[in-house]
């Protein structure tokens, strides 16, 4: 099935190649990399704009498929396996293929990565087709492709032009990707449990285990910066007269360390549990 797409210059393909020579493209090509969680996603395409004209039912027809970008074929990159609208999707790349409708669009990742001018789309190779919903949009002049939203474990991927906005949300699988990570430090490393343990209570709201990661990083080094923490998370839980017995031997292990870390701000902070403990 032949694609339609924003019309470039023939004469352009049709010309020899010649070394070290590029013109100007009308539709620019553009590269973007967003890290979701622990895994980076990483967009590459060619914006063409609306230049007064109509989009959606003539130049971009309704209900074929469309390359979804101008030039080469607009390809995206997963550096680990994620979900697209909690279907799964192997890491790797592919070409970023839509069926425009006027109520429902359709996604898809095909693994033909090489779709140029009047390359034929070959349904046989996707990997994946999802559902996504179009939204009215502020007017998008030029094709933008993009992250609206980024949480801990998932993004909203977001197909924006003219006033369509067709969003469709990416998962990753954070939890497996630290504990692989962490099996493989030494159990006297302390930074790593305490990054662990503030993502946990801090992002992803699992408290049990930031807690649980927060004593592996004491129980490796006890110092100044993971007793602090350990404090913090205290008076996030409302344990006032926890968080402040805590927060003094924080103090007490920084005023003992050689570095001399900072500590003015977090004795303020402890001044203010102290009160509430009253």
């Amino acid at each position: 099935m032949k694609l339609r797409f924003p019309v470039v210059l023939a004469a352009a393909l049709a010309a020899p190649a010649f070394a070290q020579f590029e013109a100007p493209q009308p539709s620019p090509k553009a590269t973007l990399t967003q890290r979701v969680g622990l895994t980076d996603v990483t967009i590459s395409y060619s914006r063409p704009s609306v230049k007064g004209r109509a989009i959606w039912g003539e130049l971009v027809p309704i209900d074929k498929p469309w390359r979804t970008g101008a030039n080469a074929a607009t390809t995206i990159t997963f550096s680990d396996d994620v979900t697209v609208e909690g279907q799964k999707l192997a890491a790797g790349t592919y070409s970023i293929v839509t069926i425009p409708g006027k109520a429902e669009w359709t996604v898809i990742f095909n693994t033909d990565t090489k779709l140029w001018w009047e390359t034929e789309y070959d349904a046989a190779k996707d990997a994946l087709r999802v559902k996504a919903k179009p939204q009215a949009a502020g007017m998008v002049e030029t094709l933008r492709i993009g992250f609206p939203s980024i949480g801990a474990t998932s993004a909203v991927l977001a197909i924006e032009w003219e006033k369509v906005s067709v969003p469709v949300t990416i998962g990753v699988d954070v939890d497996a990707k630290l504990k692989k990570a962490l099996g493989a430090v030494e159990a006297s490393a302390w930074q790593s449990p305490l990054a662990t343990a503030r993502y946990y209570f801090e992002q992803a709201g699992n408290r049990p285990e930031g807690w649980k990661y927060v004593d592996k990083s004491i129980a490796a080094n006890r110092n100044w910066a993971n007793v602090s923490r350990k404090a913090r998370f205290y008076a996030e839980e409302g344990k006032v007269a926890e968080a402040v017995k805590t927060g003094e031997e924080a103090l007490a292990l920084a005023k003992a360390d050689p570095a001399k870390p900072n500590v003015t701000a977090f004795e303020k902070t402890v001044g203010e549990w102290k009160a509430k403990a009253k």
